[in-house]
């Protein structure tokens, strides 16, 4: 692949993952504004997270089959096309269904985009996988620290909500049309000629969905990833409520730690993407997991004493994420490597929607101060479970990442 081609498609990438990851964030930012503008009680304030995760889990039980099917880059433009028309609905309305829906339809698609440039990325940049996802990921964090800091600060009403997905429709159509124009590699990568990949393509018998749960390390990776998303997506979705709530922060403290951690995740996949790509997907996230889980619980333990440890903990777990999905490629052919990845991630969604379907009834009954603490506990028996499965599962052979 020509450099030209390399870097539209890196433009293009770049541009809709800052769209994304600012997307993303807003929802918690403006959870107390959700919460006085359509006068939500505590348990339909966490509806608007479970409706979120209810719509990755469609569309990544789904999209990752579409994936291995049909070509990359007209999936990946038809979710964008659903994501942008999900901040269309949010501009349109002002009604908390219509925010309902739009969450199930943002969220669900910003997460299956992610996938698929995640898988996309090793086959446009072969020989350093690892830090240019990273790389993208810290560019998706620009996004979210950004408009966390930005919007946390100034927001004073719905009104700025709209501005904010205003903002952010103009920047993922920018994206989206650079796409377009993109000529994205086929799956087989071990092709020079278009042609005969696309016919190898056609040929090759489609390996069923038991080969994607017959694997054990369907089941580990799963868990594994279910319940760090509780710890870092609980920390995007409740910290500022917990701050102010909990522990009496003004709104503008509690989103700048909020800011802190993210910003810290930001930073962290810049800095450390070489790191991994040095020492590999499995030792990395050992490393940096164990060390950023550490920092993680003493933070969360001790209140407003401590919650800055909690907020530089996103710096050492900012590589946890992309790197995990890449690591599924050490376990899963590339013929299934994105209904794979689809099922993991639907599965490990289950413990998000789980979560945030219960967490509103606990704090009701023990206290928001009391219930926040599932979070770090949720970050330690992630830990454990990734351990055994490094134990346990053994990679394909050949596959080094």
């Amino acid at each position: 692949m020509k450099k030209y081609q390399k870097t539209m498609i890196f433009t293009s990438f770049m541009m809709i993952m800052i769209g994304l990851g600012a997307s993303d964030a807003l929802r918690g930012v403006f959870a107390p504004i959700f919460q006085s503008h359509f006068r939500l009680n505590t348990v339909q304030l966490s509806m608007i997270i479970t409706i979120s995760y209810v719509g990755n889990l469609l569309f990544l039980s789904l999209g990752g089959m579409v994936v291995d099917r049909y070509k990359r880059k007209n999936v990946a433009i038809g979710v964008m096309v659903l994501w942008m028309g999900a901040l269309v609905l949010y501009l349109a309305t002002d009604h908390y269904i219509c925010l309902l829906v739009g969450m199930l339809f943002a969220m669900g698609a910003s997460t299956l985009m992610n996938t698929i440039i995640n898988l996309t990325t090793p086959l446009v940049f072969l020989a350093t996988p690892g830090l240019v996802v990273n790389t993208l990921f810290f560019i998706q964090g620009i996004g979210t620290s950004g408009s966390q800091s930005l919007v946390g600060n100034f927001a004073d009403g719905i009104g700025s909500w709209k501005i904010a997905n205003g903002i952010l429709l103009a920047l993922g159509a920018v994206g989206t049309v650079l796409l377009f124009f993109s000529k994205v590699p086929e799956r087989e990568d071990e092709y020079t000629d278009l042609d005969k990949a696309r016919e190898a393509e056609k040929n090759r018998k489609k390996p069923g969905l038991k080969a994607v749960f017959g694997n054990p390390a369907f089941y580990y990776i799963s868990v594994s990833f279910g319940l760090y998303f509780v710890a870092e997506h609980g920390i995007l979705n409740w910290l500022v409520t917990y701050l102010q709530n909990a522990l009496g922060m003004a709104a503008s403290s509690a989103s700048n730690y909020l800011a802190i951690f993210f910003g810290g995740m930001t930073l962290g996949r810049l800095l450390l993407a070489p790191v991994v790509q040095k020492l590999g997907a499995a030792s990395s996230i050992k490393v940096f997991g164990t060390a950023g889980i550490a920092l993680y619980v003493l933070g969360a333990a001790f209140g407003s004493r401590t919650v800055m440890l909690l907020s530089i903990s996103g710096f050492l777990l900012s590589i946890i994420y992309p790197t995990m999905v890449l690591l599924i490629r050490r376990y899963y052919k590339i013929e299934v490597l994105a209904t794979a990845t689809g099922m993991i991630i639907s599965a490990a969604t289950l413990f998000d929607i789980a979560f945030n379907a219960v967490f509103g009834w606990i704090s009701d009954i023990l206290g928001l101060g009391r219930s926040f603490l599932i979070l770090p506990v949720c970050g330690v028996l992630f830990l454990l479970c990734y351990y055994v499965f490094l134990k346990k599962v053994k990679p394909l052979p050949g596959v080094n990442i």
